[in-house]
């Protein structure tokens, strides 16, 4: 099972990669640009392709990052025009019409939820929408919101290609 870490700290990012992560975003909304630019040009340093920026595709660009991650109900599409693989294009889903939306912009993965509670993060879709997700999507799809180790594995056995988060990478 993939692991996909959000974090705003280079601890989180040495950590993530302790535990074999494939990919950390970079997600620091209250930084300035000049902040963020530093703070991912740190991070690509020490994880390489491994780091997506958070809404930022000019400083993933810049920095030398893998790709990008936008919000649920963003458009894809004029970033992903702009944009040609290898760099990644991430998307936040919360439905399978989003999810739909997003793979047929041209997303590369999507990540799913949120599957369990989670602070602040609304009413959890649970693991059956989570498997409705992985089974209808051709993108690879991961499981976001109130994983742990306890409960990482279903969301393997749900078809989830891996499990997202922020607090996950916090433990430890």
């Amino acid at each position: 099972m993939k692991r996909y870490c959000i974090t705003d700290s280079l601890d989180v990012v040495r950590r993530a990669l302790d535990l074999d992560t494939a990919m950390i975003q970079i997600r620091a909304k209250e930084l300035s640009g000049r902040a963020l630019y530093r703070l991912v040009e740190k991070a690509v340093a020490i994880a390489g392709k491994r780091i997506i920026v958070n809404t930022r595709a000019d400083v993933a660009v810049v920095c030398g990052a893998g790709g990008v991650h936008l919000p649920s109900n963003s458009p894809i599409a004029p970033f992903r025009s702009r944009f040609s693989p290898p760099f990644l294009i991430g998307s936040s889903c919360h439905t399978i019409g989003e999810l739909e939306e997003a793979e047929r912009e041209g997303a590369d993965f999507a990540v799913f939820g949120p599957v369990f509670a989670s602070p602040g993060k609304g009413e959890p879709v649970g693991l059956a929408a989570l498997r409705e997700a992985a089974e209808s999507a051709r993108i690879p799809v991961y499981a976001l919101g109130g994983i742990t180790a306890e409960n990482e594995a279903l969301c393997a056995e749900a078809g989830a290609q891996g499990i997202a988060g922020i607090r996950f990478f916090l433990a430890g």
